[in-house]
């Protein structure tokens, strides 16, 4: 049983990739990690020993930190956060839990480089619709939560990613992108190791709705409905991506939680 400060496995699988999942912070000595080089789908590598260091851009945001197994690297660095009014929790069992409960994991080695401030930059075509919405929705809640997306236009997409140390997306001829039949945002899932049921659920509405296959899926027209409404409400790209956020975010739920629920009119009696 968990203690006051841990967190377990299934708990923090329910929290993944929904906007209510913690900070993680993957604190493993470097031998611990040359051992096993694969993360907790959106954790950040830090050293366990200069956690204080974040303490500015966590704010108000509750923290799990794990290491190998969750003991006194894990303790002591959730502890010192905790007394600088961070809410950091350990995830029971560490790392070693994570990976023998089955749980996606995503391979160190896949993840593009990152900017002087930690982040991945990322560059595609402007005026995005499904896969360049869908996309940074799956980097941001499953890979990188600080990620940055830059939308240019597409002439620029292969410049913008030299001159900026961007990584390219949803072009021809990049490694991120279409394959076959698959989309990018299948790409990504097989690439990240991120691949779960509700996640491969979504990748089939995606794929529908981004390859004009309606048939993979019912509910495809009804996102490339919504994705092309979107895109005539914002001018923005950034502001379009932020409402979408909320799109995949509902659609992810729904993927995981609410699939075999109906809805019909009228609603059953309430009487006795």
């Amino acid at each position: 049983m968990a203690s006051y400060n841990e967190i377990t496995v299934s708990t923090l699988a329910r929290l993944m990739g929904t906007p209510a999942c913690p900070v993680l912070l993957d604190l493993r000595l470097d031998e611990d990690f040359d051992a096993d080089p694969r993360l907790v789908p959106g954790a950040l590598r830090h050293p366990f020993d200069a956690v204080a260091g974040l303490l500015p851009e966590l704010g108000d945001r509750a923290v799990v930190v794990y290491c190998q197994k969750g003991l006194k690297i894990s303790q002591g660095a959730a502890a010192i956060l905790r007394t600088e009014g961070v809410r950091a929790e350990v995830l029971e069992g560490g790392h070693f839990a994570w990976r023998d409960a089955g749980q996606p994991m995503v391979p160190a080695a896949k993840l593009p480089p990152r900017d002087a401030d930690g982040r991945t930059l990322w560059v595609t075509r402007h005026r995005p619709k499904i896969d360049r919405i869908a996309c940074p929705w799956l980097i941001r809640r499953f890979v990188d939560p600080r990620a940055q997306f830059l939308f240019v236009s597409p002439s620029q997409v292969l410049n913008v990613a030299d001159r900026f140390s961007a990584t390219p997306f949803d072009m021809e001829d990049v490694f991120w992108s279409h394959r076959g039949a698959a989309c990018t945002f299948d790409t990504m899932i097989e690439e990240f190791g991120i691949a779960h049921q509700p996640l491969d659920r979504l990748a089939t509405i995606v794929r529908g709705a981004d390859t004009d296959r309606h048939d993979l899926a019912p509910e495809a027209a009804g996102l490339l409905a919504a994705s092309l409404g979107l895109s005539r409400m914002f001018r923005d790209d950034l502001e379009q991506l932020e409402a979408g956020m909320l799109l995949y975010d509902a659609l992810y739920r729904w993927a995981r939680d609410a699939t075999g629920e109906g809805h019909d009119w009228p609603a059953a009696s309430t009487r006795a």
